[in-house]
């Protein structure tokens, strides 16, 4: 759980570098602030707002209890207004597929070329038996 914790506050760190809330160095306080966990099923959520417009909030479980497939399942976001007054809201979610997040500012990959699209639709529909899987290799 704690490496989960650790890439989410990476990842959004990295994510917005660019657009950090306004810090003047004045002590800004916590107008409501909740912690609940982590509950002994491994659950857990937590949020706060402060007085300068930061609004953060996540919540985690673990799912497939006691499987191979055991994993945390996070979801959360926070938001305030950068110092150029454009509004950040940042919403993620981590567990074993990796870390998503998802945002209004982040940067999107541009369009695949019709070319490349139409290479990706050929290997697609003409398939290298010597790629596919063997019956004996599913699960």
């Amino acid at each position: 759980m704690n490496a989960v914790i650790f890439l989410v506050s990476l990842v959004v760190g990295v994510c917005s570098a660019q657009y950090r809330p306004y810090y003047d160095g004045a002590n800004i306080k916590i107008l409501s602030q909740t912690q609940e966990g982590p509950n002994t099923d491994g659950s857990y959520r937590w949020s706060y707002l402060t007085e300068n417009g930061i609004n953060a909030e996540e919540e985690g479980r673990l799912k497939n209890v006691g499987s191979v497939n055991e994993a945390m399942d996070v979801r959360g976001g926070f938001s305030y207004v950068a110092p150029d007054n454009t509004p950040i809201s940042l919403t993620y979610t981590a567990d074993e597929n990796g870390f998503r997040a998802s945002g209004p500012h982040l940067p999107t990959p541009p369009p695949i070329p019709p070319a490349i699209l139409r290479a990706l639709e050929w290997i697609r529909t003409h398939p290298d038996p010597r790629y596919q899987p063997r019956p004996e290799d599913r699960y």
